[in-house]
């Protein structure tokens, strides 16, 4: 009897691979806010136009070198352990989890807070975290629909989240075209503002490896993911930059601008419909980076557990392909952190992410050192060219945790000791899962005996 062959699983294509990974990082303008307020027009534009090319133009090269020659799901997390063996692929995975547990709470909260503005009995008393929970369940459902599904998808939220920024910026350049207001490219800032502004452009500017731990869910991720990198910075530079101009154009002041105050210059330009369709971007915002981050870190999990790193549990896919305990897990533990006292700690996220990415690039040397010989569709030049692909993000890197060394965690506890304590807690859990290994191999050899 000839045996069933399975259908294919269907696999992400090119746009909504961008779209995910747009979303992984950026979610549109909200969130650079801080950064007019800091540096003023004409510092904010420069600071927005150099970041990319020392830290996501070197990010972007070394993750296409090496999604395109090891394409395996669990991404990041798989380059590491190739190039630098399990202990390091830990301490890479370990990061960005650990890191997700408090990141990951941001996104239902900026969803309730921009449902609030709309009309706050929506979001007041336990209401607000009704609605935050909602979003995870409501994402860790969509999640487990597969990640063809959440990149398709994105496209759509991508089209509704800019949609009222094309308006916007249109009636700014009108404005300024027509009534030539008074432009104040300057900014009154001190150093502690544009200080502020780099770092708050450096998390603007994270994440682009997310989107390559899903790489077996890509349709031909060796050629598709350096093109969607490079796209994604196109459009997350053009989307915060265009907003910007057009603010300058038509001469809204940047004096105390602030998170959420998109809101205020949509209603100065376009009125109140205006408005309301910023707010319902900003809503969108939060459940699109919470959906594709969600399929991203799930996937982190399973890549272990088939490595014998985490319980076998974890690696279980429905139909799809989809890891659905390790969505199941990864979302209670994103839905109890929900309530945690943690504000967005920028130093928190700096040396987590900014040392899981140092770990991406160290990797990609020691790889060229280990396996010369490895297929390289696309390659970010040669050896000495990749030995020097991270001196620009590690310089930034350790500028913003200096720049941050002030911020303090509730109790005073500095943040990033609190985050240094986090991080040292890896090879600690290693320790124990190496050990687990052990008793597990010798169980099964005293069995077999």
């Amino acid at each position: 009897m000839a045996s069933i062959r399975k259908p294919a699983l269907r696999k992400m294509r090119l746009l909504p691979l961008i779209a995910a990974t747009y979303f992984m990082v950026s979610g549109g303008p909200y969130g650079i806010e801080d950064i007019l307020g800091g540096a003023g027009y004409l510092r904010a534009i420069l600071i927005l136009l150099l970041l990319p090319i020392f830290w996501s133009l070197p990010t972007a090269l070394m993750i296409g070198e090496l999604a395109g020659a090891i394409p395996a799901e669990g991404g990041f997390y798989v380059w590491v352990r190739r190039g630098l063996g399990p202990f390091w692929g830990y301490q890479e995975s370990w990061l960005s989890l650990s890191a997700s547990i408090f990141d990951m709470a941001l996104y239902p909260s900026m969803f309730g807070l921009y449902l609030g503005t709309l009309n706050p009995a929506l979001t007041a008393g336990w209401r607000g975290y009704a609605w935050s929970l909602a979003v995870v369940a409501a994402c860790c459902l969509w999640n487990l629909l597969g990640a063809p599904e959440v990149g398709e998808d994105s496209i759509g939220l991508f089209v509704l989240l800019l949609s009222p920024f094309v308006v916007f910026v249109v009636l700014g350049f009108w404005r300024g075209l027509t009534m030539h207001p008074a432009v104040h490219w300057g900014g009154s800032a001190g150093r502690a503002g544009l200080s502020t502004a780099v770092l708050v452009a450096l998390w603007n500017y994270m994440g682009w490896d997310n989107a390559t731990t899903v790489a077996q869910e890509v349709e031909n991720p060796r050629r598709n993911y350096p093109r969607a990198m490079l796209a994604a910075i196109a459009l997350t530079v053009l989307t915060y930059i265009l907003p910007l101009v057009a603010m300058a154009l038509a001469g809204i002041s940047t004096q105390s601008f602030s998170t959420g105050d998109w809101t205020t210059a949509a209603e100065a330009l376009g009125g109140r419909l205006l408005a309301l369709c910023v707010i319902g971007g900003g809503c969108i915002m939060g459940v699109g980076m919470f959906n594709a981050l969600a399929m991203s870190y799930t996937r982190l999990p399973m890549a272990m557990a088939e490595d014998g790193m985490l319980p076998r549990v974890l690696a279980r896919r429905n139909r799809r392909g989809v890891p659905w305990v390790s969505v199941l897990v990864c979302g209670s533990a994103w839905a109890l952190a929900l309530k945690l006292p943690f504000e967005r700690l920028i130093s928190f996220d700096l040396i987590l992410y900014g040392s899981s990415l140092l770990l991406e690039f160290v990797a990609l040397v020691a790889l060229r050192v280990r396996e010369p010989e490895l297929e390289r569709p696309f390659k970010a030049g040669n050896l000495p060219a990749a030995c020097l692909l991270g001196v620009g993000p590690a310089a930034l890197i350790g500028y913003a945790i200096y720049a941050s060394r002030s911020e303090t965690i509730a109790g005073g506890v500095p943040a990033l000791l609190f985050a240094a304590a986090v991080a040292l807690l890896g090879p600690v859990f290693y320790g124990v899962t190496a050990a687990w290994r052990r008793e597990r191999r010798r169980a099964a050899g005293s069995a077999e005996a």
